[in-house]
């Protein structure tokens, strides 16, 4: 028996009483559902239909909402609908962050917890060991893996930290990432410190844009790395050990720029989505990652760069049955159409078996 296990979080709100009574207080996990439904269906009626809860309801928890944070939430216009003041709007994007921030935690503690319940009632054997930095080519295939019913203990790590697990033998899949052009050959000799020629293989999982993210419209005009060392521009970055920040310092530092000179470069986040969260909620200017996060938060992508994203395997274990079957799903076609539907990925190579000669044929084996 497999299970399945999904930690949400959300906001618990109350207004500060000047008085010593505790004051009531707002669960708003179905408030949230509600006002994203209402922005993208700009009406009442179109969020009651979607989430069927009763109109009456509805209204009786937006108002109760509004109490609680002092202000209107929607703004009705005839003619135009329904749409969400400044107000609800900013509660959004905190929630959007939040979930941005949060998932990688969240997802690798589920992961546990599921195969800690497995393995108290005995059930199925060994699970597939997937140590990835969070990306949305990593999370399609988890949600591919758990829809067929595979045993996945999932955890969520930089690309380092993936791939010395693998080499310590703590994990059967470590996900990597390495960027096409003039820095392919440094940022490889990084990870060859954990990876075997004669030990390991690459399965080709996709390639992928790698940019700036900026505002909608680009108001600063953000265009080149250099830009990001103006006093006017802030800017958010991804944590030490992602292959991401890798990759940045490398492209800085050959453009001549050091990150004492980039206002924000130690204000980080684990994510590319808490990146790009945290750029539309109005705190950054700039940050820097994949086209998909730009795109889901609404953001403005200036591409630099194009990067190949690996899983490293032990050689002897693609021959296991459970690794086969996860290996024919990679390469399956309906698995690339969902690559390529990610914007500024491309899946038509994915599931490719590579050793690291025939993978960075220019690398002389060690």
């Amino acid at each position: 028996m497999n299970y399945r296990i999904a930690i949400r979080p959300r906001l618990q709100v109350a207004r500060q009483s000047p008085d010593d009574q505790t004051p009531p207080s707002l669960d708003t996990g179905v408030l949230m559902q509600l006002l994203e439904h209402i922005q993208a269906g700009g009406s009442i009626a179109s969020a009651c239909r979607v989430t069927a809860l009763s109109y009456r309801h509805v209204w009786g928890l937006l108002r109760s909402a509004e109490e609680v944070f002092g202000g209107a939430l929607l703004v009705k216009q005839r003619g135009t609908g329904t749409r969400l003041t400044p107000l609800a709007e900013t509660l959004l994007r905190a929630q959007q962050r939040i979930d941005a921030r949060l998932a990688p935690m969240l997802s690798s503690l589920a992961s546990e917890l599921e195969t800690e319940l497995a393995r108290v009632v005995a059930t199925d054997g060994d699970a597939l060991r997937l140590y990835a930095s969070h990306g949305f080519a990593v999370e399609a295939l988890v949600e591919r893996l758990k829809a067929g019913q595979f045993p996945l203990e999932l955890r969520f790590r930089n690309s380092a930290e993936a791939v010395a697990a693998l080499a310590h033998r703590e994990c059967d899949l470590a996900g990597f990432h390495i960027p096409l052009g003039p820095f392919e050959n440094e940022a490889l000799r990084y990870y060859r410190q954990w990876l075997d020629p004669r030990r390991h293989r690459l399965v080709h999982l996709a390639t992928r844009n790698q940019g700036l993210f900026v505002a909608p419209g680009n108001p600063k005009y953000i265009l080149a790395l250099a830009d990001l060392a103006r006093s006017d521009v802030r800017f958010v970055n991804r944590q030490a050990g992602s292959g991401t920040r890798m990759l940045l310092e490398l492209m800085l530092g050959a453009a001549g720029l050091t990150p004492q000179r980039v206002n924000g470069f130690d204000t980080t986040e684990f994510t590319h989505a808490a990146v790009a969260a945290y750029i539309a909620s109005g705190m950054a200017d700039a940050g820097f990652g994949v086209q998909t996060a730009a795109q889901k938060f609404g953001l403005e992508f200036v591409p630099l760069a194009r990067e190949r994203y690996f899983f490293a395997v032990e050689r002897q274990a693609l021959d296991t049955g459970l690794m086969r079957d996860v290996l024919a799903l990679l390469g399956s076609a309906d698995f690339r159409q969902v690559i390529n539907a990610l914007p500024g990925y491309d899946g038509a190579l994915s599931g490719q078996i590579l050793t690291l000669d025939e993978a960075f044929p220019e690398m002389v084996s060690r």
